[in-house]
């Protein structure tokens, strides 16, 4: 019996902490994995050293900073989109450390904007995106995902060139 009416206390105590938890689940959910990949590949990028960014794991595939631009070219495009103004960072063009960490940054401030300002209601609204319709949400999620697997290949470079990646680093 006690443990029934322990049970009870704790569903109880659960459920009445869910609706202050937020009142946008999808879009929070959303800006933690917006965040994640954002710290990892902004630590990444300003972890490698600058001899490292014209380093190919195989001569026929990207650079580690070719990979750093096409991220911020990337999520640039998808933002700025998001955002009505869409604009080309030009991030391709860029070969130095210091440029490309700038022109990461920059496309992360253009999410920012939009990522921070993402509601559930927003979410659901369809908007026109390259070819076709995606929901604010779907956009975002696959900014995000691409985002995501760009910083996995860019955890091989670093390991082969005997750099811990961020997400590798151990807890502060």
């Amino acid at each position: 019996m006690k443990c029934i009416i322990l049970a009870a206390t704790a569903v109880c105590l659960c459920s009445s902490l869910l609706p202050a938890q937020t009142a946008n689940p999808l879009s929070t959910e959303l800006k933690q994995m917006y965040t994640g990949v954002k710290n990892n590949l902004t630590r990444s990028a300003e972890k490698m050293p600058e001899d490292d960014y014209s380093f190919k794991a195989t001569a026929d595939i990207r650079s580690f900073g070719q990979l750093i631009a096409h991220v911020a070219d990337s999520q640039a495009r998808t933002c700025s989109t998001l955002a009505g103004e869409p604009k080309q960072l030009g991030a391709a063009s860029k070969t130095s450390k210091a440029e490309l960490v700038a022109a990461l940054k920059e496309s992360f401030a253009m999410c920012d904007a939009v990522v921070d300002g993402l509601t559930d209601a927003k979410a659901a609204e369809m908007v026109k995106l390259g070819r076709g319709e995606r929901s604010r949400l779907g956009a975002l999620a696959g900014m995000v995902s691409h985002s995501n697997e760009e910083y996995g290949y860019l955890c091989v470079y670093m390991r082969l060139k005997g750099v811990v990646p961020a997400s590798s680093e151990p807890r502060k």
